[in-house]
């Protein structure tokens, strides 16, 4: 029994102090790049890109099902980004309510005879639908039969002409000049392939939003949205900007993702079989390019295109949400677990992989494993309880640290929220993630894995219920949505 004890407090102890030193290594890395692009991009025009004689195609391909409520909305936000060569591909993924009908009347669409290769296989398209008005000629509206988010994504893959394809979810509001920054490291890189790129994307919430755009920037009201705020500038601002710098970027939000058309499409578009289909994809693309195409590239991120989504406010449809990412992350890891410790491929092999089995699909499991060890220690062994305590203020104010260390950055070069108040409310949430969300997201993770594992369902969606931006029958107070 004590050989178990001193085995199990030296894993602890070993897991506990990597998983420490990678945090500290995430924020140096972060801050580095983070102040070189902020540097780089002092005195920058992004609108100067719009004169580039050579600029890549770029389609926006969004799938919409049930989106009635707020398509007409959507897609006009979508035709008024600043893009020279952009056309806008909506996947009607066989909705059921009148969507179809509302776009066609609004938009004046008719059907045509529209060529394509189907080069990736989905559900049949039934329909392919441009305007009459040459104010929308580059909006391209299909109609498909149902086969999910992933099969409208490949539908869309399989019609657009361009060189680039961005992948955003329908209902997300894009900053008007997303793409010209988001296409950015695809002209600058000349020695290099550029595969992919990722951007940033901001909780919407209680956010006042008109005509399509966000108007004026609000920190939620909802408790649940408040925590979401905090995850998400930890997991972009400084996460993803660190995997970036070294080129170890592996996931790219399946809400706002720019990608390589052909690579894409040599790939076979996105896995069907798996809800983690962006991160799938991420790794299947860069799979490809060190075993067939066997040429230096890069993914890319970019810490200022926005993009702006509603997060789940109520804590079912917040549950069926991570139990999703829970389950698409082990789909994914266990499809490509040839890559884990492979120096074939290089840093993705060798570094981010294992980080991601470690330290994202593990790290709740160990977690439980050791407050259930603990508690049995607490029960049938003595504890130095002195030692005990430092380790939990150490813990605790790390974790503060971090959050800290993210919203300060967050307020430094963007500042997207105002005022003091906002910094108390979030410092405030930081202390409470740890008490509340935190042990929350850790049971909804477990859950994944016991209905990845157990009950065998790996991609079952289950109800996530949004609720519309332009929603009129929210309530509002001085003329500002409340959430």
């Amino acid at each position: 029994m004590e050989k178990l004890n001193q085995i199990l407090n030296s894993f602890f102890l070993i897991y506990g102090s990597l998983l420490f030193l990678s945090y500290v290594f995430i924020a140096i890395l972060s801050s580095i790049d983070l102040s070189f692009y902020v540097k780089k991009s002092k005195h920058f025009r992004f609108n100067s890109i719009k004169e580039y004689k050579i600029l890549p195609s770029i389609s926006i391909i969004a799938p919409a099902y049930n989106e009635e409520a707020s398509i007409i909305e959507n897609i006009r936000s979508l035709l008024s980004l600043e893009y020279p060569k952009l056309e806008v591909i909506v996947v009607n993924d066989g909705s059921k309510d009148n969507s179809l009908q509302k776009v066609i009347d609004y938009y004046r669409l008719i059907k045509v005879d529209y060529a394509f290769n189907q080069t990736i296989d989905t559900a049949n398209v039934r329909g392919i639908y441009k305007s009459t008005n040459a104010a929308y000629s580059n909006l391209i509206y299909v109609d498909k039969e149902n086969g999910g988010k992933a099969d409208a994504l490949n539908a869309g893959i399989n019609i657009a002409r361009s060189d680039l394809f961005l992948a955003i979810d329908v209902d997300c509001i894009i900053e008007n000049d997303a793409i010209l920054r988001m296409v950015k490291p695809f002209l600058e890189e000349t020695k290099i392939k550029v595969i992919a790129a990722g951007g940033v994307v901001r909780v919407a919430n209680s956010c006042e939003i008109k005509d399509g755009r966000i108007v004026n920037v609000n920190y939620p009201k909802n408790i649940w949205a408040k925590f979401q705020v905090l995850e998400y500038f930890r997991a972009f601002t400084l996460g993803r900007m660190a995997w970036s710098r070294i080129n170890g970027l592996l996931i790219i939000s399946g809400a706002f993702g720019l990608f390589d058309r052909k690579l894409a499409l040599a790939v076979d578009g996105y896995d069907k079989s798996t809800v983690g289909e962006d991160f799938e994809l991420v790794v299947q693309m860069r799979k490809h390019m060190h075993t067939v195409e066997k040429q230096k590239y890069k993914v890319a991120f970019i810490p200022d295109p926005l993009c702006w989504t509603e997060v789940p406010s109520k804590i079912r449809i917040l549950k069926n949400q991570r139990n999703r990412w829970t389950r698409g992350s082990i789909d994914t890891v266990l499809k490509h677990k040839d890559v884990f410790l492979n120096p074939k491929y290089g840093k993705m092999g060798l570094i981010s992989f294992p980080y991601w089995v470690l330290f994202e699909w593990l790290a709740p499991i160990i977690e439980t494993i050791g407050f259930i060890y603990f508690s049995l220690m607490l029960i049938f062994a003595s504890i130095n309880f002195q030692i005990f305590f430092i380790l939990l203020l150490f813990v605790f104010s790390f974790s503060l640290f971090f959050s800290s260390y993210a919203v300060f950055y967050e307020t430094l070069v963007f500042n997207r929220y105002k005022g003091y108040k906002f910094l108390f409310s979030v410092l405030f949430i930081a202390i409470a993630e740890m008490i509340i969300y935190h042990p929350l997201n850790v049971y909804f993770a477990l859950l994944g894995n016991y209905t990845f594992f157990v009950k065998k369902n790996k991609n079952g969606w289950g109800k996530m219920t949004r609720t519309a931006f332009d929603d009129k029958s929210k309530k509002t107070k001085n003329g500002k949505l409340v959430n």
